[in-house]
Parts: C-alpha cells; structure tokens; sequence
C-alpha cells in the first residue's frame, strides 16, 4: 500500500528518523506513554491517510487561524501526511462548483471513512437564511455530509455550544453541532480558539487503535480536558501564598502574582491551554498577563462580566476565599515575624546574663 502516511512522507523526502520523530510527537499529543510508539509508528506505516472534511459554517474563522498554527505536528505535516484535507474552503485551491464536487466525491467514496471537522454554530432561525453555503443552509450542508461520517469533530466554542453567535439574545437562533447531528459519534473541542493539536491527538488515535480516543463526561477527549487552568496553571503558587494582582498596572501585575481577582476563570476551565500552550509552546493567556475567560466552558459569553471574580474556589476540598486566604497568609507573616523577634530578645537576654555570669575577672 502506497497511500499510507509513511508512504506520503518518504515521497517528501522525510527520512525514518523524521518519520519516527512524528511518531514520537503523536504519541506524546496522545497522552501516551513512550512504549506506545511503536505502535503508532506500525500504524502509520500500514494504513492509508484519513480522508478529512472541513465545514465552516456561521464563525468569525479564528479556529482555522488556529488549526493552521499548530506546531505538533507542524501543520504542512498535519494536512499532507497524517490527513488527505479533503475539503476547507479557506485552504483549497478550488472553489465554487469545483470544490462542491470534491466534498461530494470523498463523501461518495469514502461513506463511512472519513473524518467531518466542523467550525462554527448552526443558524435555524429565518429558515437557516444567516449562513448559507451553494444555495444550501449550514444546517442541511451539516447533515448531508455528517451522513457518511464516521465521526465528526465540533471544533471550537462556536460548535460545541454557539459562543458569541448564542449569545443573549441570540439572534440568529444559532444551536451546536451536538444538537442537529444525533447519530454519529460527535466529539466536542472547545474554546475561542481551541487548541490545534487536539485534532492530530484525535486523528492518531483513531488511525493506532481504530476507535475514538477516551472522552471526559462532556464529550471532550480527556487528554486535553481532564485537568483545570487552575491545577497547572504558572501562577498558581502565588495564589496558594495568597498574592493576587489587585489591578493589572500595580506591582504585583508586574511581579506575575495569581490573576483570581481581576476575574480569572482558570479554577473553573478545563483545556490544556497551561501543559500545551501556544504558538509551539510560547504561552497561553494568564501567561502573558491576561486572566482566563473561560472560553473553553458552556455559555462562556453569557458569563460576565468577564473581569470580575468568583466568590469561591470550587472544586476544593473546602472552598476557598481569597480575600480571606490573603489575611490568613499576612497573618501568618506577622505572627512569624512575632515570634521571631519575641525568640531573639529571649536569646540575646539569656546570653547577657550568661555573659554577665561567666565574664572576665578582673585583675590584681
């Protein structure tokens, strides 16, 4: 078989090494361990790429931006050896009926093998007349190409639960992915933009084993959305002291304290924005000094405002009040100062009588 990745990249002149390399880097996106490398790389070896088409229906396209941004694999490696991109409308060369005719030709031929990546909300309301696509609604170019799906990833918040298009009072009466594709496995990616690697960790995985990978309770594949902002988050030692930026130009802005209380949502946003990050593992919004707005979580926009803090810390054994741990911590400061000074003056008075006990006698 000639078709299959391993095949595609040698044609590109890679080497063994450079495919191993890929391989290790999939695993990795995966989640896996390293004794599974090797069967990713028999699997990459052996089966032909998997066909891929793209919709982008009612959007703003900033998760295209992101998908052609990522960096494990780097996305000319993603879309010409690990997937045959059947079909994007802001990628292909093609256009009008001539790219119609491609979608249709992979969803005849490969009915039941290829992979439907979707971007964007739906729009019902007016008839569906506020995205249209060839004289055809996004919701009927949704269902005709789900039809011989075999899976189909909704990538992005405005797919997996309307973002800005649902938000109050939703005008066009935008709904997700999830809601009008009932009979096919759909995999939720979200986030404003999501991250791009989850596709090639999706991909992969499915290519390795032959099944989707494992999802968390909301649909989401679990090596990316098991896990809180907040659990790996770089400024989360700042929050354990009890140091918080109290407004983004005073000096603990300045010193990377824990961004809570301008209204960071990383205590209740799961993404791997803080293991993965972005633009090949540069950095991710609280990073750069910007707290999370929880774009990744159901009806994130209809959440705001977006600068002020939650009252709690949920998820916490016991629930955490940050004004509180803060008195707590410069409590703890002043009583250790306390007791610092209180042990010294013991010591020096001790040592003076000592002194005074044992001194010199004097002579003659």
């Amino acid at each position: 078989m000639t078709n299959t990745y391993y095949h595609a990249l040698l044609r590109k002149g890679y080497t063994r090494r450079d495919f191993l390399r890929l391989c290790t880097i999939l695993t990795a996106t995966m989640g896996l361990d390293a004794s599974f490398i090797s069967q990713v790389a028999h699997a990459l070896e052996t089966k032909p790429r998997l066909p891929v088409i793209y919709l982008e229906l009612q959007l703003c396209t900033c998760c295209s931006e992101s998908f052609i941004r990522t960096a494990h694999p780097l996305f000319s490696d993603l879309i010409l050896n690990l997937i045959s991109l059947d079909y994007m409308e802001t990628l292909m060369a093609a256009s009008g009926e001539q790219a119609e005719a491609a979608k249709a030709k992979t969803m005849q031929d490969y009915r039941g093998r290829y992979l439907l990546v979707v971007e964007g909300s739906v729009p019902l309301k007016d008839d569906g007349i506020y995205t249209t696509i060839a004289g055809k609604t996004a919701h009927q170019v949704l269902l005709e190409a789900a039809e011989g799906a075999l899976a189909v990833i909704a990538y992005g918040s405005c797919a997996t639960n309307t973002c800005v298009q649902g938000a109050s009072p939703n005008p066009t009466g935008a709904v997700a992915v999830k809601d009008i594709v009932r009979n096919k496995p759909v995999i939720d990616v979200p986030g404003c933009p999501p991250i791009a690697e989850v596709i090639a960790g999706v991909v992969a995985h499915y290519v390795t084993f032959d099944r989707l990978p494992e999802l968390t309770g909301l649909g989401r594949p679990r090596a990316f959305y098991n896990h809180r902002i907040h659990d790996n988050c770089n400024r989360r030692a700042f929050f354990d002291a009890g140091l918080f930026v109290e407004q983004f130009d005073d000096e603990g802005a300045k010193q990377g304290w824990c961004l809570y209380k301008m209204g960071c949502k990383g205590p209740t946003t799961y993404n791997a924005c803080a293991i993965t990050q972005w633009n090949n593992g540069v950095s991710y919004p609280i990073k750069s000094g910007h707290p999370c707005l929880g774009c990744s979580e159901p009806n994130f926009f209809d959440n705001s405002p977006f600068y002020t803090r939650l009252a709690h810390i949920p998820g916490q054994a016991k629930p955490v009040d940050p004004d509180e741990l803060g008195k707590k911590v410069v409590g703890i400061t002043a009583a250790g100062v306390g007791l610092h000074a209180l042990a010294t003056g013991v010591l020096k008075t001790k040592k003076k009588k000592e002194g005074e006990k044992h001194g010199p006698k004097n002579s003659g």
